[in-house]
């Protein structure tokens, strides 16, 4: 985990301290994750994770927010160093670097609900027709009723992780 500091400092390659004007100093705060306004659902599902897996926001779990000039507003999921929840930080990171998801079940219910979103607001029925007859594989209806309610925007019957890419 790097220190909070350092990741306000510079949050990506594109930034620099010079344009940076807010609080400078988190002493003992290490970043654990971040998130942006343009996070994908790996990312927002490994966020929301962590901090429900830390316990939530407290003394020694904080999450810090930004503006930025870019993607509009970023997140730092933060934790105090010497704490319970520093060393339970530390073996969630070094799991990540194995493995890139914290919670499997929140993942795909994640994508499930982003997937029935964008099917719903993004595409109209004649878009999801042609999507369900060009990736006709990737459904499997129970009976037309089914179908129906699939077509009608009702919810995605698909693959949501192919959806939600």
């Amino acid at each position: 985990m790097k220190l909070l500091a350092h990741v306000v400092e510079r949050p990506s390659a594109f930034d620099s301290p010079a344009n940076y004007i807010g609080e400078r100093e988190f002493p003992g705060w290490y970043c654990v994750l971040t998130r942006n306004r343009d996070s994908g659902v790996l990312a927002e599902s490994n966020f929301r994770s962590a901090l429900r897996g830390l316990g939530g926001e407290s003394d020694t779990v904080a999450v810090h927010r930004f503006g930025h000039w870019a993607c509009g507003w970023w997140e730092a999921l933060a934790v105090l160093e010497g704490t319970p929840a520093y060393t339970q930080a530390l073996a969630l990171t070094e799991k990540l670097e194995d493995y890139p998801v914290v919670d499997e079940e929140d993942l795909s219910t994640l994508e499930r609900e982003t997937a029935d979103t964008i099917w719903r607001d993004c595409y109209s029925v004649k878009e999801r027709i042609n999507y369900i007859r060009e990736h006709g594989a990737e459904f499997e209806f129970r009976d037309y009723a089914d179908m129906r309610g699939c077509v009608r925007g009702d919810y995605f019957a698909g693959y949501a992780s192919e959806l939600c890419e």
